[in-house]
């Protein structure tokens, strides 16, 4: 038996055995961290950059840009590092708490965001004569400052509520990062049914979030259908789906992330899920964001085009 004042790291659990497929999985990874890091910031760089692009709808999925680094850069390195190194050590303090702490905080703040954005595109379309009114320049910052907060908050309950459990059931994490059901089946104190008290209203929060971004879309494809132009229709389409992909792909894997029965569990389809919501989003995000963008694929054109001129 042990606990939690003895354990000073945790092991987590590898991809693959092998030592040719481990480093196969590392630079599998490092390919998708590489995508994420280029679309991200070349999202960041262009909203930045193009005065056009200085509106609500671009302001947020600038914030969104940098969660998905955030996020990916939380995980994907320190599971590279172990593939590349043939280890599955992550220490207690130094690593473990602080990578569960991040990984909450810019999860969280994601999905609030996600629902900002969908009262953006509700404001936007329902009601486009006070767009200006409703999302001004300082509306915008606050709701992008109280996601953050909020998803800070969050992280901080979460952490410090699961680092204070007693743990006694060993070291091994059953996932590639520190999360935290995984700790939580090393507890063995009932005070455990705080953090599962935690974990539910974190769920009725995030519902209430998914029942607005629902019901924003309901209306907001109410509205479009009823615009009389063809290009009007697919001029709001285009704004809307991106979003609407990425919020789908996000509470899609995510859900069942933490919402699966556990008959249906098992380490692989553990690993192959915590990918699906923690890797693959902040990877694809970008790609899905500029495809049905005509404005960001110009604006983007246009500073590649000035950075080749330059040279």
């Amino acid at each position: 038996m042990s606990n939690s004042s003895s354990i000073t790291q945790f092991l987590l659990l590898p991809f693959i055995d092998t030592r040719e497929l481990q480093l196969l999985h590392f630079w599998f990874f490092l390919g998708i961290y590489l995508a994420a890091l280029l679309g991200n910031g070349l999202i960041i760089t262009t909203i930045a950059w193009d005065q056009h692009l200085h509106t609500p709808m671009y302001f947020f999925l600038l914030n969104l840009a940098l969660l998905d680094l955030g996020c990916i850069s939380t995980t994907v390195p320190k599971s590279m590092a172990n593939s590349l190194w043939d280890t599955r050590a992550i220490s207690f303090w130094g690593w473990c708490a602080t990578q569960l702490f991040l990984f909450v905080f810019l999860i969280s703040a994601e999905f609030y965001l996600l629902t900002i954005m969908s009262y953006d595109r509700y404001v936007a379309i329902c009601k486009p004569l006070h767009y200006g009114t409703l999302l001004g320049s300082r509306a915008c910052v606050h709701m992008a400052a109280a996601a953050w907060a909020t998803g800070f908050l969050h992280a901080l309950l979460h952490t410090a509520n699961t680092f204070s459990l007693p743990l006694c059931k060993g070291n091994a994490l059953g996932q590639f990062f520190c999360q935290t059901p995984q700790i939580l089946k090393l507890s063995c104190s009932h005070s455990y049914l705080r953090e599962l008290g935690l974990l539910m209203f974190s769920a009725f929060l995030g519902g209430g979030c998914f029942v607005f971004i629902v019901v924003s879309y309901v209306q907001i494809f109410r509205a479009v259908l009823r615009i009389p132009s063809e290009q009007g229709r697919h001029k709001a389409f285009s704004t809307c789906l991106p979003h609407l992909v990425v919020v789908s792909l996000f509470v899609s894997t995510a859900m069942f992330a933490y919402m699966k029965p556990s008959s249906v569990s098992s380490p692989s389809l553990d690993l192959v899920v915590s990918v699906l919501y923690s890797v693959v989003p902040p990877a694809v995000n970008p790609l899905i964001y500029s495809m049905r963008n005509q404005e960001l694929k110009d604006a983007l054109c246009k500073l590649i085009s000035l950075c080749f001129l330059k040279q």
